[in-house]
């Protein structure tokens, strides 16, 4: 039976703890490699219930958490999650609110909703309320690390579990991108929408040159030509790109003000957002707010697991981002973690929350 929504239910506890979890073979994108990933897990406590959040940062996000998050949350009432966010916000007033802060502000975020919700007995969609039943995702990865054998095998096997969108990395070596990209669409066949993300590796005039040469294998999307900072960068690639290629970028961001000046700078035709960075479901959901006042689209960026509930009930939406990386550790570490149907998630409606379980036993060899 769940808890009266007239009730207060103060917080008992929010723990945090650090995961760091190697790949499954090296990763690269335009401007960064690693081999290994770290998961910053959150629990809240409250009314026999617990909740769960996660975000993928430093384990200093975790750190922050239990030093100064936690203890602004402990007594106060879950069910109010608006003003615990407005007291976490002025907590962390010097601290440095983007970046770092942001992530861990929006794991708790995250717990707090999927707390709430569990309280409650219903799924996190159904106390958000639902845009959509699922939710269309594009399979990503493709990194620069892979040869060309690796990365044809990985976007083909997607479309073959029925995913009609691919993205893959491009940027780390500029003069081999029309080549893989050659590749890729080879290996995917006419009909699958390719993406392509330089994860701001390029010039704007590299970009534009290459922009050309992308959309002779049919690329409809070019995420962070070049940095998600360069506003009239992007502005310039949106207005000079082959027509039916998007614009995309916004991964980034850390709250509404900056979602606000990306649309305003006329600097995407696809936003995207992610919530384990952009303040959890509240910001995510901010930003959708903010993609209808302008009448751009919004993507989801990773953490499919996480984002499913938010995504159902985002107005706006047009897909999630199930990348590589991120599905693999979910489903190693998440009982509940769904798999896409027919190109699509559907969140489980006959669980609580979110639908997930931490599997804290097979967690352990990764811990920080």
């Amino acid at each position: 039976m769940g808890q009266k929504s007239s009730e207060a239910v103060p917080i008992e506890r929010c723990e945090a703890r650090a995961y760091e979890i190697p790949t499954d073979a090296p990763e690269a994108d335009g401007t960064v490699e690693w081999n290994s990933t770290t998961l910053v897990v959150v629990e809240v406590t409250a009314g026999g219930q617990r909740g769960l959040g996660y975000t993928y940062a430093d384990a200093a996000a975790a750190s922050l958490i239990h030093r100064t998050l936690s203890k602004e949350l402990e007594g106060h009432d879950v069910m109010d999650v608006p003003a615990r966010m407005v007291s976490l916000l002025k907590r962390v007033r010097n601290k440095g609110r983007p970046g770092l802060v942001a992530m861990a502000l929006s794991a708790v975020d995250a717990a707090l909703w999927d707390t709430k919700a569990r309280l409650l007995d219903v799924p996190l969609v159904r106390l958000l309320g639902a845009a959509r039943a699922t939710v269309p995702v594009y399979g990503s990865g493709g990194f620069t690390s892979y040869s060309i054998a690796e990365l044809k095998e990985q976007l083909a096997g997607w479309v073959e579990q029925g995913l009609a969108r691919v993205k893959m990395k491009v940027g780390s070596h500029p003069n081999e991108d029309g080549g893989r990209v050659r590749a890729a669409r080879e290996a995917i066949g006419p009909d699958i929408q390719l993406f392509v993300d330089g994860n701001g590796a390029y010039t704007a005039k590299q970009a534009l040159v290459l922009a050309d040469s992308f959309a002779e294998a049919g690329v409809v999307w070019f995420e962070e030509p070049v940095s998600s900072d360069d506003l009239a960068g992007l502005h310039l690639l949106r207005q000079r790109t082959p027509s039916g290629m998007n614009v995309a970028a916004g991964e980034y961001g850390w709250d509404a003000i900056y979602f606000r000046r990306m649309l305003g700078a006329e600097a995407v035709d696809v936003l995207q957002a992610d919530a384990t960075r952009c303040l959890g479901v509240t910001g995510f959901l901010q930003v959708d707010a903010l993609c209808e006042g302008f009448q751009v689209p919004l993507s989801g960026h990773c953490a499919p697991s996480l984002h499913l509930h938010v995504a159902c009930a985002a107005r706006n939406l047009v897909h999630l981002e199930y990348f590589h990386d991120h599905v693999r550790i979910e489903h190693m570490l998440f009982d509940g973690a769904r798999s896409p149907v027919m190109g699509a998630l559907r969140p489980d409606l006959s669980r609580p929350g979110m639908g997930l379980e931490f599997k804290r036993q097979d967690a352990e060899r990764y811990a920080l």
